[in-house]
């Protein structure tokens, strides 16, 4: 018996249960790189602009629409720089969350998702609230602290080797 037989009475597997939840943070800086944006929940939480990523989008597509849907604030997938990958197991769901960072967005922050949000604020980074989402507050330590940073012991952090797009190195031999 050839294998495309073999292959053929092979009963169709079945597909996983989703398990897992893909997202990203971003991370918005001022003109002058001197703030961030954080949107006030009702919950009383700060958090990123962020969402999960859609079927087919990459980090740097989802980050671009969602930062649209709940800002207004626009900006090209390609200016949208991703700098780690951040796993934590919250309520027994794996969650993975890309940590993105944009620094000139064309527009000015309004809320576009009043049940989500009440307003959004720029921050110095010594001064963003310490009552965060708890993903917000991981993507944010991922960009302050830099590609050797270690998260809180909820997350583990997968820093990226190759910038996407160009190739270049940073930090493989």
């Amino acid at each position: 018996m050839d294998d495309d037989n073999r292959a053929a009475e092979r009963p169709e597997r079945a597909f996983p249960t989703p398990s897992s939840l893909t997202g990203v943070g971003v991370v918005v800086l001022d003109e002058g790189g001197r703030r961030v944006l954080l949107g006030l929940a009702h919950d009383g939480r700060w958090e990123l602009p962020g969402g999960k990523v859609d079927p087919g989008e990459g980090f740097e597509q989802a980050a671009a629409r969602e930062l649209a849907e709940e800002t207004g604030l626009r900006v090209e997938p390609a200016a949208v720089r991703i700098g780690a990958v951040l796993v934590d197991g919250e309520r027994g769901l794996t969650r993975v969350t890309a940590a993105a960072l944009v620094t000139r967005p064309a527009g000015a922050p309004r809320v576009r998702e009043p049940d989500k949000i009440v307003r959004w604020e720029w921050f110095p980074p010594e001064a963003v609230p310490e009552s965060l989402f708890a993903p917000s507050a991981a993507v944010l330590r991922s960009w302050r602290m830099g590609p050797a940073a270690e998260a809180d012991d909820r997350f583990r952090r997968y820093p990226l080797l190759v910038e996407p797009g160009d190739g270049s190195s940073t930090g493989v031999p």
